[in-house]
This record gives structure tokens, sequence and C-alpha cells, in this order.
């Protein structure tokens, strides 16, 4: 399963999902953590943009390389890569991982 929910460039923070749809931790990714990522802190200051990497890379999302694996989360500032976590290690490895990412946002992220 594989959603689009922002079609606007990168500007800001922003957490970019590379996915596939025949990513079974990207299944995983969205039943855990997809339901309630809306609703966090951390997507207060990276709001998250789901990309399928199958499909033509969006034109503000071209300079980024190395994607291999899925899912790939990038931190984007300002529509710069800031960071970046490659796979899905379950929910609860998740969350501190994501959060050292978003330290390197200017400002952070709030806990």
């Amino acid at each position: 399963m594989v959603f689009c929910l922002a079609a606007f460039p990168v500007s800001a923070g922003e957490l970019v999902m590379f996915e596939t749809a025949s990513c079974p931790w990207c299944l995983r990714w969205h039943a855990e953590i997809g339901p309630v990522y809306p609703n966090t802190p951390e997507s207060k200051c990276a709001p998250l943009r789901l990309v399928d990497l199958e499909a033509e890379r969006p034109d503000d999302l071209k300079d980024i390389h190395g994607i291999k694996f899925t899912p790939t989360f990038v931190v984007m500032n300002d529509g710069h890569e800031v960071g970046r976590l490659v796979g899905y290690p379950g929910e609860d490895f998740f969350w501190p991982l994501l959060a050292d990412q978003l330290l390197k946002l200017p400002g952070g992220c709030p806990n």
C-alpha cells in the first residue's frame, strides 16, 4: 500500500518516507506508526511525505541519492537532506532513532 499525502515541494522540516507497494516493513510501519504519526510532536516539526520508490521521483527530491532499501526515511530541511534512517526496526526503536535525526533540524524537535 503506497500513499501520496503531499505533492508539494519540500520546505522547512519534513520526513520523507521512500517505500514500495511490495515492502512488508513499509506495511508494518503503516500499521504501527502511520495512524499515530500525524498526532505526534515529531509530525509538527517534520510532517510526513510518502514517496513511491518505483515511481518517477518528484523534481524537488531528485538530488537525494542512494535510496536502495525500503522503507528509507529522509529528514529534510529547506529542500536538503539532514538525516536518514534505513529500514524500520520496529516501533520501540523507531521513535528514538527518529528523534536523533530530528535533532539535526534547526531548533531540533520537541519530544
